[in-house]
């Protein structure tokens, strides 16, 4: 049997690839730096193929990792041949996607650096305390609405109420909104969630009780105060996640305006700007 290129390629690319494997279980532990493969004097590392691999979406954890390792090294191997095989200059676009992608990139590791000394269990015991340890406990309140485009349909709802039909029939019969299919529910919720005139109707009324027609942006509510609860001061760990991310983002604020304050930072008078030629790809053609 006579093997074509593309068969002796592939011969020898597993015979690259599973040699190196042995020597490096008895030896040494593999690094980024090995290579996988040579075209034309450009090396293909190991630490090639797991940045790229890191980058695939989640499903491709379900793929055999030889698979993967061997089509993401063609795909390497190709993309250099392609790549070796242009030339003159890229396009703009091609260089100002460089330029971006390197940018956000290195952004990205200098974010990394910020945020690892920005978490601590000190800092998090403090900016706990400072939420949490006086903080008075907080009404919630359990309630259902329908939703409607009149205030007229409101109140025929609150006639049919009145008549002693049910409130979660009635909306999912009636309720503009997405809650209408059950019953209107809306689950537990705190000031500062709904809107204020939603929030002022519904803490006005006692468990139990059904409101008047309330208007807000959406249109017009029907609105059931079920019941309501006070909630405690949180335990440290239920907070945890919460102050981690709060840390971070304050910790990251704090390093930009830090380096904007160290920074010459010139912006031209963009007033006569065109926004819209951000939607024009042909600039890049000019």
């Amino acid at each position: 049997m006579r093997l074509s290129v593309p068969d002796l390629s592939r011969l020898a690319l597993v015979a690259l690839l599973s040699a190196p494997a042995h020597i490096a279980s008895a030896e040494a532990i593999p690094s980024r730096e090995q290579v996988l493969a040579t075209v034309n004097g450009t090396d293909i590392t190991l630490g090639h193929l797991i940045v790229l691999r890191s980058g695939l979406p989640e499903q491709y954890a379900q793929v055999d990792p030889q698979v993967l390792l061997d089509g993401l090294l063609n795909q390497l191997v190709q993309q250099t041949l392609l790549a070796q095989s242009f030339e003159g200059e890229p396009s703009a676009q091609v260089q100002l996607l460089i330029e971006n992608e390197k940018r956000a990139l290195v952004a990205s590791e200098a974010i990394n650096r910020v945020l690892e000394s920005s978490v601590s269990e000190e800092a998090i015991q403090a900016m706990y305390e400072a939420r949490y340890l006086d903080a008075e406990p907080v009404k919630e309140y359990s309630a259902a609405h329908i939703l409607l485009k009149t205030e007229e349909d409101a109140e025929e709802i609150i006639a049919k109420l009145d008549a002693g039909e049910e409130f979660a029939a009635l909306a999912r019969d009636f309720s503009e909104g997405p809650t209408g299919p059950n019953g209107g529910d809306l689950g537990w919720f705190a000031e500062g969630v709904m809107v204020e005139p939603f929030f002022e109707a519904v803490a006005a009324l006692d468990a139990g009780e059904i409101s008047g027609p309330v208007q807000t942006d959406f249109g017009w509510h029907v609105i059931y105060l079920k019941e309501t609860r006070s909630r405690e001061r949180p335990e440290l760990e239920a907070t945890r996640a919460e102050i981690e991310a709060a840390l971070r983002r304050e910790a990251l604020d704090a390093e930009l305006e830090r380096l904007e304050s160290l920074a010459i930072i010139e912006r031209p008078d963009l007033s006569d700007l065109d926004a819209s030629l951000i939607n024009d790809a042909t600039v890049l053609e000019r």
